[in-house]
């Protein structure tokens, strides 16, 4: 079975202290996550205040043909200001491991998304792949590149 690799870098002119507040919490993913995914968080905001290991997050989002789909994420390690990582726990992956990098660079911060994920059903799942599954999540990657430079300005 394969494990794919998608991997974004981003710059943007603001502080590591703000990217770091804004992208440490989740519920800020709803403003960055394509609308037609309907994405909801649905953990506690109680819980939510500030990240920590092993927080359990969770969510619902639709992202196919509107189908709600439970998804359950656990924050396995945290570096303040840093980085981050984000591992499914139950979801629609077999494996989706997420890092989150953070660095300060001249005017500004360059944030790094790293993500491993691993589709289900063997064959099938590489199939999914390679018709549809890597273009949405380029697609998701993308709505938050574009949305993210909207928010917080280009560099």
């Amino acid at each position: 079975m394969s494990v794919y690799a998608l991997k974004r870098v981003q710059r943007l002119p603001i502080s590591l202290d703000q990217a770091w507040d804004f992208f440490s919490s989740p519920l800020n993913l709803r403003e960055i996550t394509p609308p037609y995914m309907d994405f909801k968080v649905t953990s506690d905001p109680e819980f939510l205040k500030k990240m920590y290991t092993g927080q359990i997050i969770t969510y619902t989002v639709k992202p196919v043909l509107g189908i709600p789909l439970f998804w359950m994420t656990e924050i396995k390690h945290v570096a303040d200001r840093q980085f981050f990582v984000d591992e499914q726990r139950v979801g629609p992956y077999r494996i989706w491991h997420h890092q989150h990098h953070f660095r300060e660079i001249p005017g500004g911060v360059e944030m790094t998304d790293l993500v491993h994920y691993q589709i289900p059903f063997g064959p099938l799942g590489q199939l999914a792949n390679w018709l549809f599954v890597r273009r949405q999540l380029e697609g998701i990657f993308s709505y938050r590149w574009n949305k993210l430079e909207d928010l917080f300005g280009k560099m």
